[in-house]
């Protein structure tokens, strides 16, 4: 009974060993990669380049002569001829209307009462002028008869200047040759200095007037190009004009622009424009991308030595893909460029496609599970 006892608890003891045999190596195997070193993970980088930045604007502009001229008359009265209409073209000095300011005939009889005077008074000084070469008058009194001429020929030519001036009030005549865009008065209208006529517009191509806020404004000088659009088509433009002042009416800033080939642009027709609001040139710049942000403040990564160092950094212009660096790295600091969740100062990283770190490490790796896989294998 004692044999059997013993024989049987030996056979059992020899089955536990040899089914220990069968899982250990397995065992093994199984839980290889709890051996095997993490890999740090790889990034991408690049230097900051020298670039340009350009934002533009999109604003709504309206077109205008290069060269306008809106008539006025000088003088009050009642219009009695029209020689233009709106559509024809002029030419400077031209007559546009006629206006009766009342003034124009007593004008010309006073200039008229004034010559005659002053002729009657030259022709008895001319007499005198012989009995006083003769000695048969006094000094004193030729000398008093050629001051009343003078003082006639005074009278004459005021009255003169007062006549062409009254003819200037109701002789309205255009001061510019061009196109007449506008002249709404008809005969037997009354008028005044204060009344618009008409206007004129120049010859010479056409102008583009717009209005900019201050933040735009700021980045525009007199020569700068722009972009105009109508109907889907371009035309080129340049600046002429950028006012100092606020516009009472919108607020804004006036800013004139000219369009050598936008003659077959209507006067008064809205455009739409592009104008380049900001620019920076040759700057240091980085993609927008690699610039993150924490509670307001800017900064960048950058890799030296298998690590990420966090760089507080200053950001000026930006654009869809590239922003400016005004402090805080230097053009040859390598910039992360990617993201990975090990983003951190001080994080270790391979950089990709750098100096082989990354290669190695994944060498290394595959070495470890070959041996692995052949410790399994013999332990089988």
């Amino acid at each position: 009974m004692t044999k059997k006892k013993i024989f049987i608890i030996a056979g059992a003891v020899v089955a536990v060993a040899a089914l220990a045999g069968l899982i250990l190596p397995s065992v093994l195997g199984g839980n290889k990669e709890e051996f095997v070193a993490d890999v740090p993970p790889a990034v991408s980088a690049e230097t900051p380049q020298l670039r340009s930045i350009e934002l533009s604007s999109e604003l709504i502009g309206t077109i205008e002569p290069s060269s306008i001229v809106y008539i006025t008359p000088l003088g009050a009265g009642e219009i009695t001829g029209v020689n233009v209409q709106t559509g024809d073209t002029v030419s400077a000095g031209q007559l546009l209307c006629v206006i009766d300011t009342k003034q124009v005939e007593s004008s010309r009889i006073m200039a008229e009462t004034a010559r005659i005077t002053y002729e009657d008074a030259k022709k008895n000084l001319d007499r005198m002028a012989i009995l006083h070469a003769a000695g048969d008058v006094a000094d004193a009194d030729y000398q008093s008869l050629a001051d009343k001429v003078e003082m006639a020929r005074l009278q004459y030519e005021n009255a003169k200047i007062g006549y062409n001036l009254q003819i200037e009030s109701s002789q309205v005549t255009a001061p510019i040759g061009g196109k007449v865009e506008s002249f709404n008065v008809k005969v037997h209208d009354m008028v005044s200095p204060q009344t618009v006529l008409g206007v004129i517009s120049g010859e010479g191509g056409k102008g583009v007037t717009f209005y900019a806020s201050e933040r735009i404004v700021g980045g525009l000088k007199a020569g700068d190009s722009i972009q105009v659009e109508k109907n889907g088509t371009g035309y080129d433009a340049s600046i002429t004009e950028v006012s100092t002042m606020v516009d009472a009416a919108s607020g804004l800033f006036k800013v004139k622009a000219s369009v050598p080939g936008g003659d077959t642009l209507a006067t008064g027709t809205s455009v739409k424009l592009s104008v380049v609001s900001q620019k920076v040139e040759n700057v240091l710049t980085v993609p927008v991308d690699s610039v993150y942000y924490e509670g307001g403040a800017s900064f960048i990564y950058t890799y030296a030595d298998g690590a990420l160092k966090r760089n507080p950094v200053t950001i000026g212009l930006a654009d869809d893909d590239y922003a400016e660096v005004k402090e805080g790295i230097t053009a040859e600091d390598q910039v992360v460029t990617t993201w990975t969740s090990e983003l951190y100062d001080g994080s270790k990283v391979t950089l990709a496609g750098g100096n082989g770190e990354e290669t190695q490490a994944a060498d290394s790796t595959a070495e470890t599970e070959e041996a692995g896989a052949e410790t399994s294998g013999s332990g089988q």
